[in-house]
């Protein structure tokens, strides 16, 4: 399933966007947005194409189909050990869209919101976008455990909401479980709400292990918000399908309302919803080869990437994204980026505060979940170029 025949670039540059494929100069080999180059599992296809064959595509519930609804909490039950209620689970359009979503329920204009730093810039722009004001936490790359003594400093009274993205992009940095006790029993002590980014919680590398924190006890699940989507694990991204899942009727109802579902002026598509429930209750093969390619994948690029004078990378705890240090090149991310794309004609997202706040500078990120023909062929044009 992910052999170098597997990858379709014919299809890939006419089909995929967002800095990738369809994008860029067919000359050019994308390794920027985090979205896999290969095809969906096969029981996804088949389960849209089965369900359309009745020709009747009616609005589905404002709430979400019931199958998907069961297949999300019966996945966190099982699988991250937490005892979601179906009743309190919802689709949205996108994992990006949840994360808006959570901060336009519960931050006013002029709150404040602690995001990690660095960390994908969706958190800053759905806080800011609310009109709230997001505070950075530096969690620099590496294995350090994290203190959260040190954000406790940064909470005001103003601090209502505390962006939690696990595993970490772009460092792809897998908080242990003391870890998130100490930030959850932070939370608790000032009476904040935890926005849990889970969507990448299947891309942990062994001999890391997940956790997720609404499992850890019922306080702390009380206040989170736990959101994930079905791109990174399924490739699933052009059907926009995330889930919202609250822990108390209370903040269900705040979500639900923030959401605009039940006036129809937003909802998710159904045909997604079909999709998101096959991958979760057939897919699970899929995704075990998926993570074992990949990791073979980030044995690779790491390995390679530490023999480029210059470069410097840390393996990622999780996460198919490789975040490399390159400081020592004595040139900008910005600068990087564009040697890279101009002559190495690989594309790569250089650590801008646009795309990561500001301690992403001197690092540059590729994503490695492609073909192993793609990734050596990117490697040999960098070195190419960086000698």
């Amino acid at each position: 399933m992910f052999e170098d025949s597997s990858v379709n670039l014919d299809v890939l540059q006419q089909r995929a966007h967002n800095l990738r494929w369809a994008t860029f100069p067919k000359d050019v080999i994308p390794l920027t947005a985090a979205d896999l180059d290969f095809p969906c599992a096969p029981e996804i296809a088949e389960s849209i194409c089965a369900y359309t064959k009745d020709r009747y595509f009616c609005y589905g519930p404002a709430e979400g189909l019931p199958e998907f609804k069961e297949s999300v909490a019966n996945y966190f039950r099982e699988k991250r050990n937490v005892p979601v209620s179906p009743a309190f689970t919802f689709p949205v359009d996108s994992a990006a869209f949840a994360i808006y979503l959570t901060c336009k329920a519960f931050l006013s204009a002029g709150e404040e919101a602690i995001i990690f730093d660095p960390v994908d810039f969706l958190f800053r722009y759905s806080i800011e976008l609310v009109g709230a004001v997001a505070v950075p936490f530096a969690i620099p790359a590496g294995v350090v455990k994290v203190d959260f003594e040190k954000m406790e400093t940064l909470i005001t009274k103003k601090t209502k909401l505390i962006c939690l993205c696990n595993p970490l992009n772009p460092t792809g940095k897998v908080f242990t479980k003391d870890e998130l006790l100490q930030l959850g029993k932070i939370a608790c002590k000032y009476n904040l709400i935890i926005l849990s980014d889970e969507i990448w919680s299947d891309i942990v590398f062994f001999p890391n292990v997940y956790t997720s924190i609404a499992s850890i006890d019922q306080e702390i699940r009380d206040r989170t918000i736990t959101i994930t989507g079905f791109s990174k694990s399924y490739g699933l991204a052009g059907l926009r399908i995330g889930a919202v899942m609250a822990h108390n009727q209370h903040h269900f109802s705040r979500l639900m309302d923030a959401s605009l579902h039940y006036s129809t002026i937003h909802g998710a598509n159904v045909l997604s919803q079909i999709a998101a429930t096959t991958a979760l209750t057939k897919c699970d093969y899929w995704l075990t080869d998926f993570l074992q390619h990949l990791t073979a994948m980030r044995t690779l690029l790491v390995h390679e990437l530490n023999h480029i004078p210059g470069f410097s990378c840390i393996a990622p705890e999780g996460c198919y994204v490789a975040f490399t240090n390159i400081t020592e090149t004595k040139r900008s991310s910005q600068e990087m980026q564009e040697l890279l794309f101009a002559e190495a004609k690989v594309a790569v997202v250089p650590g801008l505060k646009q795309w990561f706040g500001d301690g992403a500078e001197g690092y540059i990120r590729m994503s490695f979940a492609t073909s192993e023909k793609i990734l050596n062929e990117a490697i040999s044009r960098i070195k190419n170029v960086i000698q």
